[in-house]
């Protein structure tokens, strides 16, 4: 394998490495649970697909023959984790999960949340 190969196959390797243990760190660091969303889908979508991508050149190199294994993991991390952080926000505004008070647009959380279907009464008929 070539020292270039081997150059980009390292600095994926950094690069994915820091997005990770960014998004691991703002996981733990972040107060709110809508803040606290975005650090690991946005930072380790970036981070496991660099990681992959790095591990996809390294194999096709070893084996002699590209291998679409990898890129398929990360075409569903890319496509999955979006969509996962999405519901996890709207179940959490379903359930009227708290945000900071300096959270920025806290009206339309309210206006989303009055446009929720009324809660059943014991009393229906």
């Amino acid at each position: 394998m070539s020292f270039t190969v081997e150059l980009i196959i390292s600095v994926l390797l950094v690069i994915g490495s820091v997005f990770v243990l960014i998004g691991s760190i703002g996981l733990l660091r972040l107060q709110d649970l809508y803040v606290r969303l975005h650090a690991p889908t946005k930072a380790t979508t970036v981070g496991l697909g660099s990681i992959l991508v790095a591990s996809m050149i390294y194999m096709t190199f070893v084996q002699g023959f590209f291998s679409i294994n990898e890129l398929l993991i990360t075409l569903f991390l890319v496509i999955t984790a979006p969509v996962t952080a999405h519901i996890l926000a709207k179940a959490a505004m379903h359930n009227k999960v708290k945000a900071l008070e300096r959270t920025k647009n806290m009206d339309l959380m309210r206006t989303a949340r009055e446009q929720l279907p009324p809660e059943k009464n014991q009393d229906v008929k």
